[in-house]
């Protein structure tokens, strides 16, 4: 018997407390560098419906797993929603990038904005 068994089952990680010199996000806007919005309307809009296609995907992966569907199958379509997403993420990074990060260099903070985007990029390599 594993002891893990009796164990609750933990929630999603907590955030680490924000670095007291690195500006952090309120109500979508960092902190000292005015009230950015996220995307112009209409990729928005583009976003949200792929991200309803995903929440599809996904609802279609309980499906296959409460009606015990082969785990080959099962697989394949836990890696379509995985690439579907990084797609999602790739769309927002380069969004970001022609519009927040452009701004941000403009306005004489391009480094900070620099770091910002390459420690999303690290974030979304890893592979675990």
């Amino acid at each position: 018997m594993n002891g893990d068994a009796d164990q609750p089952i933990a929630g999603p990680p907590q955030a680490s407390p924000p670095d007291p010199g690195r500006p952090t996000l309120v109500d979508g806007a960092a902190r000292g560098r005015g009230s950015r919005r996220m995307t112009p309307h209409a990729d928005r809009k583009k976003l949200l419906d792929r991200l309803r296609r995903i929440e599809g995907q996904v609802r279609g992966l309980q499906r296959m797993v409460e009606e015990e569907r082969y785990c080959v199958d099962v697989l394949i379509q836990v890696a379509a929603v995985r690439a579907a997403l990084d797609a999602v993420a790739l769309q927002l990074l380069e969004q970001h990038t022609h519009h927040c990060v452009q701004d941000a260099v403009r306005s004489g903070d391009g480094d900070a904005a620099i770091d910002e985007v390459m420690a999303v990029v690290r974030r979304l390599l890893r592979t675990s």
